[in-house]
């Protein structure tokens, strides 16, 4: 008989449950309490109800838990200091979606030589949040694959739906579902509709298939997420985080019913992809901040050092403190940036 099944599949490897990664590496009280505490003052944000501004920062991958700590340690006494005027949010992204091939985040390759611990990667996931939880921080992600909320989102506080991925069905269904406010980015080209598109999808109850805590295929029913915001991120066209493009956003999301807040992200397309950019186009994003209160937060790519470096000289070459997939700003840049956020937002 011709095999028509599998033809191109050369493992299937079980994975262990949601249940049983919530065993080995726990929620306890103090996290849920934080977690919960953070949604709902994204949500007062999105809703008008907290004047603060949200800034999500951090690196743009982690991939060195020991780094990843410390960065954790050093962005948790900024956050603390001015948290009455910005609500500090830190990058805790695992999965890094790839336009052709590449090192795909923490969670997929922990070991970053290619042998796809998945498990590993899990579990490492679980406890970098954790810490980061016990020193009082929000977390941020990306949810890149359908089956990773299972096994970290309880630990999230806000989600994101990537470019590459606003506008496919699967990741609307699942944002319904997030227990955590989320945003859509704009399309890769600049389009602003399919992210308005995506966060009315979102806001929508929807069914579809996903798993359990016991690692069963399921039918998932949500009710729909209310707390959903779009994210300009530049495009093709270029940048998207001026005074013209935050406006017609704004304007787009009204003539849509929707609320009117928008995130403005200083990196990917709206610095070209260049830290050095980052700042200049992050200052740019504050003065809108003092012209429109729509604009209700930003998105920096931050690290110990500045710059990216490449796995393709081996992990013994890596520098400590420096990403390994886009470029971001360093720490003092980052701590100046912060505070001056605290004095204009």
């Amino acid at each position: 008989m011709p095999r028509v099944s599998d033809v191109h599949i050369i493992a299937n490897t079980a994975l262990p449950t949601p249940r049983e990664m919530f065993t080995a590496n726990p929620r306890l009280e103090r996290h849920a309490s934080l977690v919960a505490q953070a949604r709902t003052d994204i949500s007062r944000v999105l809703n008008a109800e907290d004047d603060r501004f949200i800034l999500v920062v951090g690196p743009c991958s982690i991939h060195d838990l020991k780094a990843g700590r410390e960065y954790a340690e050093r962005l948790a006494k900024l956050a603390d200091e001015v948290k009455e005027r910005v609500l500090i949010v830190m990058r805790v992204y695992f999965e890094k979606p790839r336009t052709t091939v590449g090192w795909k985040g923490l969670i997929m390759d922990p070991h970053l030589d290619g042998t796809n611990d998945i498990p590993e990667g899990f579990r490492q996931a679980r406890r970098f949040l954790l810490d980061v939880i016990d020193l009082g921080l929000p977390t941020a992600t990306e949810m890149l694959d359908p089956i990773t909320p299972q096994y970290i989102a309880d630990l999230i506080c806000w989600s994101a739906i990537g470019a590459r991925t606003t506008e496919s069905q699967t990741h609307r269904q699942m944002a319904s579902g997030l227990s955590t406010p989320v945003g859509f980015k704009n399309a890769t080209s600049g389009a602003i509709l399919p992210a308005i598109n995506a966060i009315k999808a979102a806001m929508q109850p929807q069914v579809f298939l996903g798993i359990d805590n016991d690692g069963r295929a399921s039918v998932v029913a949500t009710e729909g997420n209310p707390d959903c915001h779009v994210i300009l991120r530049g495009g093709d066209g270029g940048p998207n985080h001026d005074e013209k493009s935050i406006a017609e956003t704004l304007g787009l999301l009204q003539k849509h019913s929707l609320p009117r807040v928008v995130m403005a992200d200083a990196s990917h397309a709206n610095c070209h992809k260049k830290q050095t950019i980052m700042p200049a186009t992050y200052r740019a994003i504050l003065d809108q901040r003092v012209k429109e209160k729509g604009l209700i937060g930003a998105m920096l790519e931050s690290n110990l050092l500045a710059g990216a470096q490449s796995l393709d000289d081996g992990m013994d070459a890596l520098e400590y403190g420096k990403s390994i997939t886009d470029q971001c700003i360093d720490w003092a840049t980052t701590e100046q940036l912060v505070r001056e956020t605290a004095e204009k937002a």
